[in-house]
């Protein structure tokens, strides 16, 4: 047999436009599949081997190497794109939501093909733009530098510089881990740990469901109850007006207590136990103490004693939906993306929470969860509803003189923003728990937050703090539509642990059991305070 001719050397005077022609492809993909900055940090992730381009390679073998990986290099992120934009026009989801890891760990060979069958059609079109798009990028990627030449000293020094903003993009772990191999390679991980944790949260689900059924828990009071439960994310009180902020974040919530009166109990001196959410929802649900060895889950004990409980959220996380929300009779989740990118706003929730409280049950309990000012905070309102960021007033006056510094006074403008959308979801979830429903049926709203969050109250710096008394400084608002409390006044101004709310709403679900404790709910009138054991030394619980 002749031997093969190796592939003829063809020198580019300007491999420039090959890398320019491969960045474009990539990034048409990379658009259709993400927006805002990671579009740019897909962009940045992506040029390093297409500098190799750039530089000369003489060896045949070497040059088909260099061609087959460029185009494997590129390939991986028109998939990515491609994979990503799919599922944003049929789901409004993103590949690592809890919808698409659910249904994937759900699935089988058959259950695939079956899939692929119904939306075959979909799938020819991406095939048919994937392949062309790699047609092109494998004409393009033998157009790099062959014979050394030396190259302008303007191409030099921008080589130099995309290689540098490179190495620092992929030394950041937040951006590295978004590059489709690392992506794809968790991706699929969190598919495996899936499979595996689903059998042992079903398995303690099904204990508490047992544990609460032997508890034998009574409701203590006749007819009709509606309790529904309001849990934020990343409220701190003191950006509320109502708690004494200069802001007019919470003008709607404001309305509602003087509207209400004794009937409304603001809790001025509100605490969380936990900084994050997912220990502070365990703490919530588990009645401060779920670590212990004979634990009640408060979802349980509800639908043991007889109460039909919903779950509804904004968050898109597979821990909280199969620690708690599963423990509910209903379960809708909204959000299909998780984590800190997720632009899905909370008043999605609204249709649902009226559509449970329309529910026919006897007795319900609505548990709304959801996302706050949760960062980043630009995402939690409505683009251009912000009224805080065209003057300065006395809070960004405030903010100039303690010497924080520009990024943070910009957070807060965003954060305080967040509130006031914010409060306008609160708000109508209380107003449609008091208008909907029978006019005799007992009604009670609960709405708290499971931490806190430092936006330049105590330093400079903005998100979630477990160092800072601001992390952990929360509302916690109670209606009710029976007879105000007596003592009103002094229960306003008790200290209240987020993590003993499970007492408070078992009160005002009228929940007994043995092994209740009523001294852990901040209604009842032989409530004993204990200070929780936070990672700080907190001044007072009581200012």
């Amino acid at each position: 047999m002749p031997a093969r001719k190796p592939m003829p050397i063809r020198p580019t005077e300007k491999p420039w436009k090959a890398v320019a022609a491969l960045t474009g492809i990539a990034g048409l993909f990379i658009v259709l599949g993400h927006d805002g900055r990671r579009v740019a940090q897909l962009l940045v992730l992506l040029l390093p081997l297409l500098a190799w381009l750039a530089w000369p390679v003489r060896g045949g073998a070497m040059r088909w190497l260099r061609r087959i990986v460029v185009w494997l290099w590129v390939m991986a992120f028109a998939l990515d794109g491609a994979a990503r934009a799919y599922l944003l026009d049929a789901y409004q989801a993103a590949p690592d939501g809890a919808l698409v890891l659910g249904a994937a760990a759900n699935s089988n060979a058959r259950e695939a093909s079956e899939y692929l069958s119904m939306h075959w059609r979909t799938a020819v079109l991406w095939c048919a733009a994937l392949l062309t798009a790699g047609a092109c990028v494998w004409q393009l990627a033998r157009q790099g530098r062959c014979e050394p030449q030396r190259p302008p000293r303007g191409a030099i020094g921008l080589l130099a510089l995309t290689l540098l903003v490179c190495t620092a993009a992929y030394a950041s772990k937040p951006w590295r881990r978004l590059h489709p191999i690392a992506f794809w390679a968790n991706w699929a991980q969190s598919i495996q740990t899936l499979r595996a944790g689903w059998a042992d949260e079903a398995r303690s689900r099904n204990e508490a469901l047992a544990h609460a059924r032997a508890a034998a828990p009574t409701i203590a009071r006749e007819g009709p109850s509606t309790v529904v439960l309001v849990v934020t994310d990343s409220i701190n009180r003191d950006n509320m007006a109502l708690y004494g902020y200069r802001r007019a974040t919470t003008p709607r919530l404001v309305a509602h207590r003087k509207l209400h009166g004794d009937r409304m109990l603001v809790l001025r001196n509100a605490w969380s136990a936990d900084a994050s959410t997912l220990p502070a929802l365990r703490n919530m649900f588990g009645f401060g103490q779920p670590g212990s060895s004979n634990p009640q889950h408060l979802l349980a004990l509800a639908r043991a004693a007889g109460y039909k409980v919903w779950w509804m959220s904004n968050h898109d996380d597979i821990a909280i939906e199969q620690q708690h929300a599963r423990l509910a009779d209903v379960v809708d989740f909204v959000n299909r993306t998780p984590g800190r990118a997720s632009a899905s706003l909370d008043g999605e929730l609204l249709d649902c929470v009226q559509e449970a409280l329309e529910d026919p049950a006897e007795r319900k309990f609505i548990v709304v969860h959801l996302l706050g000012a949760h960062p980043h905070y630009s995402l939690r309102f409505p683009e251009g509803h912000n009224p805080f960021d065209d003057q300065v007033d006395a809070v960004e006056a405030g903010l100039i003189e303690e010497g924080r510094s520009a990024w943070v006074r910009r957070f807060r403008q965003e954060y305080d923003a967040a509130l006031l959308y914010h409060d306008f979801v609160v708000s109508e979830t209380l107003q449609l728990t008091r208008s909907i429903g029978r006019g005799d049926a007992y009604r009670a709203w609960m709405y708290l937050s499971d931490h806190g969050q430092e936006v330049g109250h105590g330093t400079d710096r903005a998100g979630h703090s477990p160092t800072t008394e601001s992390g952990y400084r929360i509302p916690a608002v109670v209606w009710r539509s029976d007879q105000p409390l007596p003592m009103a006044a002094e229960i306003a101004q008790r200290p209240f642990r987020a993590d003993w709310v499970g007492w408070t709403l078992a009160d005002l679900l009228h929940l007994q059991w043995k092994g209740r404790q009523p001294g852990r709910n901040v209604l009842a009138a032989d409530y004993r305070w204990e200070s929780p054991a936070l990672p700080l030394q907190v001044r007072s619980f009581t200012d």
